[in-house]
């Protein structure tokens, strides 16, 4: 089941001196099952990607248009308030990049998990606190009776990472949107998070869109890759293809400056200049003013995302 299908995504943002172009043309699918990374630098388009696609931009400022956008079927662009609600935690969940500013500081986690379960289930109040509970067990959090009394401040980042899981989960959705949700977390606890994700997408079958910036993130946790710069999607394919075979200047690029790609104590190849201005993107494809590879035409022709490869696609004048 197509759980996701997005085609030529826009977000612009209209300023009082031009229009911020965060997101230029972006396409993308998931099917049930499948797990999706979206990976750039920041400012690419990543996390707006995945709030447009919720319709969790305020509108306006935020502008939206694309020829396509559906979750499960259901048209996104043209659903309404009350379709919208329903369709966030039945449907589509998020988990958020700060824990601490996701929830609220002056009710209790079990209180904001059981508001979550009773907006879509007709439960009473103690059977919504009971699931609430049980969500929070299935997190793995020791003594989840406790932790449904305590407040964002009192709980630790990687307690309170796993909290917001549970209570993006606690709809049985069919897509999961993870941004960034090893943010600020020491290794030990972005490792236990990540195996935590990984193992609730196997049990419930949910579709998952991973967003980081951490290619170690990806590579351990999603089935298939897309790589965006300056708000548009430069090459997409399986992660194995994207590490073993790297076929974009930008994919090689971020892999070039990914430390432990370089072998030994040599430095790390860093991406010369600065990521576009999106109020005021470069002509032609947006990575050539960076791109060691490109010529005349790169500055002054956007390249086409066309196939370059079994379950590949890519765009540059170079692979086509």
């Amino acid at each position: 089941m197509r759980l996701v299908e997005i085609d030529n995504l826009v977000v612009s943002f209209p300023q009082a001196d031009g229009v911020v172009q965060a997101v230029r043309g972006m396409s993308l699918s998931v099917d049930a099952g499948e797990s999706l990374g979206i990976v750039g630098e920041s400012g690419s388009g990543k996390s707006v990607t995945c709030m447009a696609i919720l319709r969790l931009l305020r509108e306006p400022p935020a502008r939206i248009t694309a020829d396509k956008m559906q979750l499960a079927g259901i048209d996104v662009l043209r659903a309404d308030k009350n379709k919208l609600a329903d369709l966030r935690g039945r449907v589509a969940a998020m988990v958020f990049q700060d824990p601490m500013t996701a929830f609220d500081p002056v009710f209790t986690i079990g209180q904001q998990i059981a508001e979550t379960i009773l907006a879509h289930h007709d439960l009473s109040k103690s059977a919504a606190r009971a699931e609430a509970e049980a969500m929070l067990k299935r997190v793995e959090i020791k003594n989840p009776a406790a932790i449904l009394d305590s407040y964002p401040h009192q709980l630790s980042g990687g307690m309170l990472q796993r909290a917001m899981i549970a209570m993006a989960l606690s709809c049985r959705p069919q897509i999961l949107f993870a941004d960034e949700p090893t943010t600020a977390l020491d290794v030990t606890i972005q490792a236990q998070i990540l195996q935590l994700i990984k193992g609730l997408q196997a049990e419930l079958g949910m579709g998952l869109i991973m967003v980081t910036h951490d290619l170690g993130v990806i590579a351990e946790t999603v089935d298939r890759v897309v790589v965006m710069y300056g708000g548009r999607v430069m090459e997409q394919a399986p992660v194995a293809d994207i590490f073993d075979a790297p076929l974009h200047p930008y994919t090689k690029a971020l892999l070039g400056a990914m430390p432990g790609q370089t072998g030994g104590r040599q430095r790390l190849i860093e991406i010369p200049g600065a990521s576009p201005n999106p109020a005021a993107p470069p002509a032609g494809c947006p990575f050539h003013p960076r791109c060691a590879e490109a010529d005349a035409r790169c500055a002054t022709e956007a390249p086409a995302f066309l196939p370059v490869g079994p379950a590949r696609d890519a765009a540059c004048w170079r692979l086509q």
